[in-house]
C-alpha cells in the first residue's frame, strides 16, 4: 500500500503495517497500540487470496499519548 506524505509529515507520525495469523490477532495488536498512543483506530482487517494471514494498518501519533493510557514506571505522564 502507498503512504501518503500528509502521514508522516512530522516526527512523531508513524503508518504501521501489521500482518497477523487472523483477524482477532490483528486487532488486539490494534487495540495495544490505542491503548499506549493517539492512533486512527480500528482499522479494516483484510486478507489478499494466495498470502498467507491477514493485514491492517494503523495510523498513530506517538508524541500524544491515549487518554486511557497510564504511564509506565520512569514514564512521566
Amino acid at each position: 500500500m502507498k503512504i501518503d506524505a500528509q502521514h508522516i509529515d512530522e516526527p512523531g507520525l508513524v503508518v504501521l503495517d501489521i500482518t497477523a495469523a487472523d483477524e482477532e490477532t490483528a486487532r488486539a495488536v490494534i487495540a495495544a497500540l490505542e491503548q499506549r498512543w493517539a492512533t486512527s483506530g480500528v482499522t479494516p482487517v483484510r486478507g489478499e487470496p494466495g498470502l498467507p494471514g491477514v493485514r491492517a494498518r494503523v495510523y498513530a501519533d506517538i508524541r500524544r499519548p491515549s487518554p486511557c493510557h497510564a504511564p509506565m514506571q520512569g514514564e512521566s505522564a
